[in-house]
């Protein structure tokens, strides 16, 4: 069992002894799972709140949408609509904040308000100055892999090894992250579900998801209401709770240090009994 544990300002996080749950708070209208469900602020600040009492160890907060073909958003917007809620929730929460942006005007507004963690799906792409932000605060940075960008990542994804591209991408990640001067120890990866794939793409990733195991970084795992489920279940986006446990499940069995999901009670209760599955035991502070 690899073991990671990460120490920032403020913060400490151990990963890999027991798979943690992202929840996912989008304050935006137009999110493809919960948008306008936390669009204002007392919605947002609300939601927060019922996600660490279900049993969230970090929120991602997000003020863009990047569901398939979403239209770019200005910072100022962004900035509008995330601020406000992390200000309100940063000193009082028990769990550190993400901000899931890839402007660094944004992430640097975030981290002003009090979130410590930058969840980029550009990872360090899009924005040159988001590399060095990240350095010298000194957070946590998620990497995710995306083929395209939201407006054209699922026009036509392909790839000749589905595997070695993406291992690649991340590595080469990774060491843009490390040339930046961020540390080793706060780099999170993520393949990407849904983020430039088809429908067989998803499904390989999460079977074979282990296969990032030897890039040796936590791995994040995103499933939660992907169209990929329901493609299955044949399930609107607010009918897919189950499928989403079920990929939950997948990933954990299969080396998620983290899952980031937008319904948090049944997702920490599927993370839970996973985890005792297979570990063959209960984290020890679990109630018996």
């Amino acid at each position: 069992m690899t073991i990671w544990r990460m120490n920032w300002p403020n913060h400490t996080l151990e990963l890999g002894r027991r798979t943690l749950v992202m929840g996912v708070l989008n304050v935006t209208p137009d999110s493809f799972s919960d948008g306008g469900r936390h669009f204002t602020f007392e919605e947002a600040v609300a939601g927060a709140w019922r996600m660490v009492e279900e049993g969230a160890d970090i929120i991602d907060i997000g003020g863009e949408s990047t569901r398939p073909f979403a239209p770019e958003l200005d910072a100022a917007t962004e900035k509008a609509r995330i601020v406000p809620v992390i200000e309100a929730l940063a000193k009082k929460i028990p769990v550190p904040i993400s901000i899931d942006t890839y402007k660094a005007e944004v992430a640097q507004a975030a981290l002003d308000a009090g979130a410590s963690i930058i969840n980029d799906i550009s990872a360090l792409r899009f924005d040159p100055e988001m590399a060095p932000l990240a350095a010298f605060r000194g957070v946590p940075v998620v990497l995710m892999h995306m083929q395209g960008t939201p407006r054209n990542m699922q026009e036509n994804p392909y790839y000749v090894d589905l595997f070695g591209e993406i291992t690649l991408f991340l590595q080469d990640a990774v060491e843009r992250a490390l040339q930046a001067g961020i540390r080793e120890d706060l780099i999170i990866l993520d393949p990407g579900i849904g983020f430039g794939k088809t429908f067989t793409h998803n499904l390989q990733l999460i079977q074979q998801f282990s296969r990032f195991a030897p890039l040796g970084k936590p791995i994040l795992a995103g499933p939660s209401n992907k169209a990929f489920i329901g493609h299955i279940l044949k399930k609107t986006v607010q009918e897919r709770d189950t499928g989403t446990m079920a990929a939950v499940t997948a990933c954990v069995l299969n080396g998620a240090a983290i899952v980031r999901v937008h319904n948090v009670r049944p997702a920490a209760e599927t993370v839970a009994v996973a985890d005792a599955i297979k570990r063959g035991s209960i984290d020890q502070n679990a109630e018996s």
